[in-house]
C-alpha cells in the first residue's frame, strides 16, 4: 500500500507539472546578461585576432616594395601625386613608411603599422591626403588642382560614368587583371611588383592599358636606391652602387660601380667600374 500510494503521489505532481515553464531564480535577467557577455567576449576574441600585429606576413618592416599605381580620368591618365612626404616630413609618412617619388611608383618599406594584412591601398592615399569611397574620389587643393570625381555628378563626354578599379597581380603580365566596383581603399597589398589604377570613366568603357610607371617600375624601383652620398675614414671598406658619391680617406679601400665618382686620398686602393670616373693622389 505505501509504495502504491507514492506512485500515485509521483504521477499526480507529473501532472500538475506539465505545461510549466522552468524559471530561474530572480526572472530571466540573469540569463539574457550572460547570453550578451558571451556574444561580446567573442567578438572580442574575433577582434583581437584580426587586429593582431601581422608578424611574419608579407610585407613586413624588412622589405622595401615597389607597386605602380595611376589615376585614369575619363580617357587618360592624370599626372603622379607629388612630393615625397620626406621634406617638409609628414606625419603620416612617418606612421606608415610609405611614399612616392613623383614617379607614379608607390615605395612600401613600412612601419609595423603597415605591415601584413594591414597593406592597404587606402594607406598610401592616407598620406596624401586623397579621398576615395566607392563613388566619389577627391583630391586635395596641392594635388590635381584639388579635383573632384563623383558619380552622379561627374560626367565623361556628356555619358553616365563610374568609378572602378583595375589590380594587375604583376607589372610585366598585363593580362592578369581584376576590375573592382567597391572597397578600393581596402585593396591588400601583398605582393612586390603589383599595379594598382583608380579609374573614372564611361560606364560602357573598356579597361585602361598599364600606366607608364608599370611599364618602367623595375628602373624606377633600383632609382631609389641611388644617389647616395657615403664619406669613410680610417682603414674602412666601403661598396657603392648606382651613381653614389663616395670620399674615401686614410686607407681605405673603395669599390664604385655604374657611373660613381669617387676621390680617394692617402695611401688609398681604388677599384672602379662601370664608367666610373676616379682622382688618386698621395701615393
Amino acid at each position: 500500500m505505501g509504495k502504491s500510494s507514492s506512485a500515485k503521489k509521483v504521477a499526480r505532481l507529473a501532472q500538475k507539472g506539465k505545461g510549466k515553464k522552468v524559471r530561474f531564480q530572480g526572472g530571466t535577467v540573469f540569463p539574457a546578461v550572460i547570453v550578451v557577455v558571451l556574444l561580446v567576449g567573442l567578438g572580442l576574441v574575433a577582434y583581437a585576432r584580426q587586429s593582431a600585429p601581422s608578424g611574419n606576413e608579407a610585407p613586413t618592416t624588412n622589405d622595401h616594395w615597389h607597386v605602380s599605381y595611376g589615376f585614369y580620368g575619363c580617357d587618360k591618365y592624370l599626372p603622379n601625386l607629388i612630393g615625397n612626404k620626406e621634406e617638409p616630413i609628414d606625419p603620416n609618412y612617418v606612421k606608415y613608411g610609405i611614399h612616392s617619388h613623383d614617379d607614379g611608383v608607390i615605395h612600401w618599406h613600412p612601419q609595423a603599422l603597415a605591415t601584413g594584412s594591414r597593406a592597404k591601398f587606402g594607406l598610401f592615399l592616407d598620406v596624401y591626403g586623397v579621398k576615395l569611397s566607392d563613388s566619389k574620389l577627391e583630391f586635395p587643393a596641392d594635388q590635381q588642382t584639388g579635383m573632384v570625381y563623383e558619380e552622379g555628378k561627374t560626367k565623361c563626354y556628356k555619358k553616365d560614368s563610374e568609378l572602378r578599379a583595375y589590380v594587375w597581380n604583376q607589372y610585366d603580365k598585363p593580362n592578369d587583371r581584376k576590375m573592382l566596383i567597391a572597397d578600393f581603399k581596402n585593396i591588400r597589398i601583398d605582393r612586390d611588383g603589383m599595379v594598382v589604377v583608380i579609374a573614372y570613366m564611361p560606364k560602357d568603357a573598356d579597361a585602361p592599358a598599364l600606366p607608364e610607371s608599370a611599364v618602367n617600375l623595375p628602373e624606377l624601383g633600383a632609382a631609389d636606391t641611388a644617389g647616395a652620398t657615403t664619406t669613410t675614414v680610417a682603414g674602412a671598406t666601403t661598396t657603392t652602387v648606382a651613381g653614389a658619391t663616395t670620399t674615401t680617406v686614410a686607407g681605405a679601400t673603395t669599390t664604385t660601380v655604374a657611373g660613381a665618382t669617387t676621390t680617394t686620398v692617402e695611401t688609398a686602393t681604388t677599384t672602379s667600374v662601370a664608367a666610373s670616373s676616379t682622382t688618386t693622389t698621395k701615393g
